[in-house]
């Protein structure tokens, strides 16, 4: 703070005052799945720290279904994708008191629309600039409300189909919105004008679902069954050599796209035929990670091409299965795998610092949230709804173990000190009554 007011007399006002809404916005808003940056780092810096079913609820909100998307807050409203029957919706609430303030959506158009048990529909999260919402339902298209409920617009992508159904949420960059239309036959990463949902551009990626693998998958084997294969993986936004590039886990690779233009820029080969998270970085360092028996890899970023032998940092051939994402801190990796084993790495060597078996109230102990990092700690919650927070640390230390007693796989999120979590019965915010 001295620091600051020192400084004050050299800046322009209004420079200032876009320096201080720039950061408030990061630490209030939490505008997309995963955040601003969209690799789970919060600039919060008293959130709660303790909790459980009873202790620090400011509200708790039923659901009508399980679900599996993350919520996203802007400023006093709470975003949420819900299945309701053959509805497919998008749930605006009050911040306040947890009151939903409306209530839109479609009905779906497929009689057979094929998912996996522990995959309910509407599974990816809105995106927000403040003035819309984006949501995608899979084969019932990409949708676009105001913040009153009114749709301003609607697009009919398509048709996706894969044995364990959609989880990408859509990603909003100045004019454009991004969407990762799969997995499945069709797989294809595209653009639209968020104003009216005209394609701007569209890459189309073979992923080779429905096909035998090649044989240079694992090992110089190929086999295996052919539609256990396609991304989950939600693009993020990197800001590389000075342009932004738009990040993306394929089966098989890491690619880098224009955002502008669609042009695939450079390519990383490493990753393994199923991916579920999205990729991550600091610095001009990206660490990208597969699913089950997963491969994961870093790479500095840039370049033109195929960059694996030139710029690969280090790859790990075999790794437990990973659903969620993780974060990087301080030169180190933490992310929390399926299994329910929380790992740090060194992000520099790619090796392993410490692992922990992470142990709540429930019996289920499999995770599929994706970690959250605000205060130099980290944050998930397991599918039996224990919530966990653990320092962002080269040394391991457990803070707290924080059980709900309901089912979850869905990630927590922060906003204006306060903590909002999706279970599969009911939407939560943990902060202080007021």
């Amino acid at each position: 703070m001295p620091q600051m007011k020192k400084n004050l007399p050299k800046l322009p006002t209004v420079c200032l005052l876009s320096l201080f809404a720039a950061s408030t916005a990061l630490a209030a808003n939490w505008p997309a799945w995963r955040g601003p940056l969209g690799i789970g780092v919060s600039d919060e810096k008293s959130l709660p720290v303790k909790w459980s079913a009873t202790e620090n609820v400011k509200w708790r909100v039923a659901l009508p279904e399980r679900g599996n998307s993350t919520p996203i807050v802007w400023n006093d409203r709470v975003f949420l994708t819900q299945p309701v029957g053959k509805e497919r919706t998008l749930m605006c609430f009050s911040r306040s008191d947890g009151k939903r303030l409306w209530q839109q959506g479609v009905t779906t158009k497929l009689d057979d629309d094929p998912t996996h048990g522990t995959n309910p529909y509407c599974s990816g999260s809105p995106v927000t600039d403040g003035e819309r919402v984006v949501v995608f339902f899979g084969s019932d298209g990409l949708h676009c409300y105001d913040f009153a409920g009114r749709k301003l617009w609607s697009r009919d992508v398509g048709v996706q189909r894969h044995i364990w159904g959609y989880g990408s949420s859509p990603v909003i960059l100045g004019d454009l919105c991004f969407l990762n239309f799969g997995p499945g036959a069709r797989s294809f990463l595209i653009a639209v004008d968020k104003r009216t949902g005209k394609t701007v551009w569209q890459h189309d990626e073979e992923t080779g679902y429905g096909k035998p693998p090649p044989a240079d998958v694992r090992g110089g084997k190929g086999g295996g069954n052919a539609t256990y294969v396609g991304s989950w993986t939600t693009p993020v936004i990197m800001k590389v050599e000075g342009r932004d590039q738009l990040l993306m886990n394929w089966p098989r690779r890491l690619a880098a796209y224009d955002p502008k233009t669609g042009k695939e820029l450079w390519m990383c080969a490493g990753l393994n035929p199923l991916v579920y998270s999205s990729p991550i970085y600091s610095g001009d360092t990206v660490v990208a990670m597969g699913g089950f028996n997963g491969m994961s890899l870093a790479v500095r970023a840039g370049g033109n091409g195929d960059i694996t032998v030139a710029r690969r940092l280090w790859h790990h051939p075999r790794t437990k299965q990973r659903i969620g994402s993780g974060v990087i801190h301080n030169g180190h990796i933490y992310i929390h795998n399926d299994p329910g084993v929380a790992e740090c790495f060194d992000l520099k060597t790619g090796n392993l610092v410490w692992e922990e078996r992470l142990r709540g109230d429930a019996k289920i102990v499999q995770n599929w949230s994706s970690v959250m990092l605000a205060g130099g700690n980290c944050y998930t919650i397991t599918q039996g709804g224990d919530c966990f927070v653990f320092k962002a640390s080269p040394k391991f230390e457990l803070l707290a173990v924080n059980s709900l007693g309901e089912r979850s796989n869905s990630s927590i999120v922060p906003s204006n000190g306060e903590l909002f979590i999706r279970t599969h019965a009911a939407l939560w915010c943990i902060g202080a009554k007021k």
